[in-house]
């Protein structure tokens, strides 16, 4: 889908998670082995993987100025199980929010959406406006307000649409 490049910090995580499911092919690496580990997940987890992964969706899609495609588990009530603590690091001082369990995907992407709050980054992570797309990109535009995950693909395609129904 996306030609752009990855989020910066924990947003990648964020974004990673979000395009494992290919939405016009219904391709979802989450059913593969190799899927599944790049995430630290099993099996057993791959419902609670999906669940987050939708709901993170329906949270980037609302970045965008779009509605959920579905009804989803809120994010913050996912994420409010999520145990994070402070971490400061003794050399230096800096604090930051981590997982108190590194495993658990799911304080992981809670400690990554906490990174990106303080960094003022989180609702530059978006959805794409096509139906068939909704593919997570980092929106890198002065103004913020890109739509399409790809000018050339979706961005197209859209504009092409509008351009043929704007036809006799």
């Amino acid at each position: 889908m996306s030609e752009t490049s990855s989020a910066p910090g924990g947003l990648a995580l964020v974004e990673s998670l979000v395009n494992t499911l290919d939405i016009e092919t219904a391709a979802d690496s989450l059913d593969t082995a190799d899927g599944r580990a790049r995430f630290g997940i099993d099996e057993a987890e791959v419902p609670q993987a999906r669940e987050l992964r939708e709901s993170l969706r329906a949270a980037l899609l609302a970045h965008a100025g779009h509605p959920a495609h579905h009804p989803v588990t809120p994010l913050g009530r996912l994420l409010a199980r999520a145990p994070l603590l402070v971490a400061v690091d003794d050399r230096d001082g800096t604090a930051t929010l981590a997982p108190a369990d590194t495993g658990p995907l799911l304080s992981r992407v809670a400690a990554a959406v906490a990174e990106a709050l303080v960094a003022g980054t989180w609702t530059r992570l978006k959805a794409c406006e096509a139906g068939t797309c909704h593919w997570a990109y980092y929106d890198r535009s002065p103004a913020g307000r890109r739509r399409w995950c790809s000018m050339q693909v979706c961005g197209a395609r859209a504009k092409m649409r509008r351009y043929r129904a704007s036809k006799p």
